[in-house]
């Protein structure tokens, strides 16, 4: 009997990020980590900016950056969608701590508008993802 997987598909707002099938998928929701495996009830969750981990069956960790979203599973079907998200390894983390740190001094100034929480927000879980990615190697 073949082993059960998950399709995964994560999608941002300008492109689809990754596809294909997975073991396992790790992502922060607003009520906290939640783990996807096969044969997981229907779900649907609001995301937090976070560092969505997803295990291929051949033992690959795929790390994803999302500023946030909607996770859906049915079916052993897995949906990740955000209005951005980016793989960990096109991510530099040198860079993405500098993003951060410009965003959280314009908020620390008071500059509390949207376009700079969602700059914040995208700088956090890119952080998050370089992190993550990082301490795998």
């Amino acid at each position: 009997m073949a082993e059960a997987v998950l399709y995964v598909d994560v999608v941002a707002a300008d492109r689809r990020v990754w596809e294909g099938e997975a073991v396992s998928v790790i992502a922060r929701t607003t009520e906290g980590d939640v783990g996807i495996l096969p044969g997981h009830e229907p779900f649907l969750a609001l995301l937090v900016p976070c560092a969505a981990e997803i295990l291929t069956p051949d033992g690959l960790r795929e790390i994803i950056a999302v500023d946030g979203g909607f996770l859906s599973v049915a079916e052993n079907r897995v949906a990740i969608l955000s209005q951005y998200g980016s793989l960990a390894r096109e991510i530099g983390l040198a860079s993405a701590e500098k993003e951060l740190a410009s965003a959280e001094k314009a908020l620390n100034e008071g500059d509390v508008d949207a376009a700079t929480q969602q700059h914040y927000h995208r700088a956090s879980a890119q952080v998050k993802a370089a992190r993550r990615a990082e301490s795998l190697h």
